[in-house]
């Protein structure tokens, strides 16, 4: 699986990281590595610095050409790899290429020109997501931490079809990988978004419906030929999947690209992004 997988680059230690962590999965399981580099450049800045267009290209070629040579000296990675400098916005640039070059993997650090604290659906990272043509991985960690390789993955799961997806790609990297796999229901604590009151009989019926997505979620994992955990908590999504994560010791988090029955797009688009935002491991996001 992800066979052809393109990298957004920009000299950054996220993206040095990224580049890492694709590169060591195309070393393990064959493929090829596109190398992306964006050359942002707005009108206000070609009428007051237009010699600067080229400098940039110059820079983005040179910083290219140094991480291919790197890539061959540390993984032997040479007629696998193909990089472009392209002007335009970096999620527009990544996106295309990954159109054009009929990826099924998108790799990038946790970078955008708005910052990845506030991650505000205007960033590189955000918007990536929400207009990929292919899965997503956000590589959250070290450069020296990177193994391109996962042993403990946290599938958040609420039954749609877009957590279904997820739960698909989870068990075929289990079976790559060799990973462990957790899954994590978390029923809302809806009682704090809409005013009524929550009976025992009401707690009952949310705990019963939790463990029933559950059983689903295990059956289909078993008909995949692996064996998973599940847990069943309550709180906030965002919040209970980056502590799951953190107990677990996850080293991937797979999520859909929506997600949490009964919740809107927005919802969904506020917990995607503050586990993106939080959590200490990589983030693959499903398409």
């Amino acid at each position: 699986m992800y066979n052809t997988i393109v990298v957004g680059y920009d000299e950054s230690e996220s993206s040095k990281a990224a580049l890492k962590e694709a590169s060591l999965r195309v070393k393990k399981h064959n493929g090829k590595l596109y190398l992306v580099h964006a050359v942002y450049f707005d009108q206000e800045e070609f009428t007051i610095l237009p010699s600067q267009m080229e400098k940039r290209f110059e820079m983005g070629a040179h910083v290219c050409k140094l991480a291919k040579q790197d890539l061959q000296a540390q993984f032997g990675l040479n007629g696998s790899v193909e990089s472009f400098v392209c002007e335009g916005e970096p999620p527009d640039v990544l996106i295309d290429i990954a159109q054009g070059k009929k990826a099924d993997l998108i790799a990038l650090g946790t970078y955008g020109r708005k910052g990845l604290k506030r991650l505000l659906m205007g960033s590189v990272t955000s918007e990536v997501i929400l207009n990929a043509p292919c899965d997503v991985l956000v590589v959250k960690r070290p450069c020296g931490a990177c193994t391109g390789n996962y042993k403990s993955i946290l599938l958040p799961f609420d039954g749609s079809v877009f957590s279904r997806k997820a739960l698909i790609r989870t068990a075929e990297l289990s079976k790559t990988d060799g990973a462990r796999v957790t899954i994590l229901y978390v029923i809302p604590r809806y009682e704090e978004m809409v005013e009524f009151f929550r009976t025992d009989s009401i707690s009952n019926s949310l705990y019963q419906e939790a463990e029933k997505v559950v059983n689903e979620a295990k059956k289909v994992a078993s008909e995949m030929g692996i064996a998973v955990q599940a847990e069943v908590l309550e709180g906030y999504a965002a919040d209970e999947i980056i502590k799951t994560a953190e107990k677990r010791e996850s080293d991937l988090i797979v999520m859909g690209t929506y997600g949490w029955k009964g919740m809107s797009k927005a919802i969904m688009g506020s917990t995607t992004n503050r586990v993106i935002a939080h959590a200490n491991c990589p983030i693959l996001v499903v398409k």
